[in-house]
């Protein structure tokens, strides 16, 4: 079965989650086309069907228009499967004593648009990890992505159906005047977030 993959305009790494979901259904034999706009897309997709041993071709069909087509077959279907073993039941996915704290609504320094593109796909990208983490910090300016009309409220509720522990700092919610618009998790203090980054086996800063 061939399959089509329509990434046209979205930033990574959704061009690579939307194509891992279709992998998961193909059976050996079958291929799927990917349409993307840009470059850093196609080495990210690459680089996967490389660590998952899988047929690759890749054209170029304009200067904003990419397509790479991966197929699966009886060898690269062993592979992922001895790589990637069917988990028996749900396990927990979370990573005990992982703590991922989002100090900024941005995500690095420089343009503030991408900064915040950047962000919104960070969080979205956990929600795909293998492991999610323990708890996530949101202090200053990053405690205006967990309230109502976030662009990443949504990852941050999926992941804490999933388990995950949000906590946004009630001193900064209050200091942006959005203490009534917290829309996922609690609010914390400093003494918490003390507590949890002392306590934790790693934090994560992006």
């Amino acid at each position: 079965m061939q399959y089509q993959v329509n990434a046209m305009g979205k930033p990574c790494p959704i061009p690579v989650v939307e194509t891992k979901k279709v992998l998961a259904k193909m059976t050996a034999g079958d291929s799927v086309t990917v349409s993307m706009d840009n470059p850093i897309a196609v080495q990210n997709l690459l680089k996967m069907a490389g660590q998952k041993q899988l047929a690759t071709e890749s054209r170029t069909l304009a200067s904003d228009h990419y397509e790479v087509v991966l197929a699966l077959t009886e060898e690269s279907l062993a592979a992922a499967q001895a790589v990637e073993p069917a988990p028996a039941c749900i396990p927990d996915a979370r990573a005990k004593g992982t703590v991922v704290v989002l100090a900024s609504d941005e995500m690095g320094s420089g343009d503030p648009v991408l900064g915040k593109a950047l962000m919104k796909a960070f969080v979205y990208a956990l929600t795909e990890q293998d492991t999610l983490p323990d708890t996530i910090l949101l202090y200053n300016g990053g405690a205006k992505l967990s309230v109502g009309g976030a662009a990443t409220l949504a990852d941050l509720k999926l992941l804490e159906s999933q388990g995950v522990e949000i906590m946004t700092c009630g001193t900064c919610l209050n200091h942006y005047g959005l203490t009534e618009q917290l829309a996922v998790g609690s609010v914390t203090n400093m003494y918490a977030i003390a507590e949890k980054l002392m306590g934790a086996a790693r934090v994560i800063r992006p």
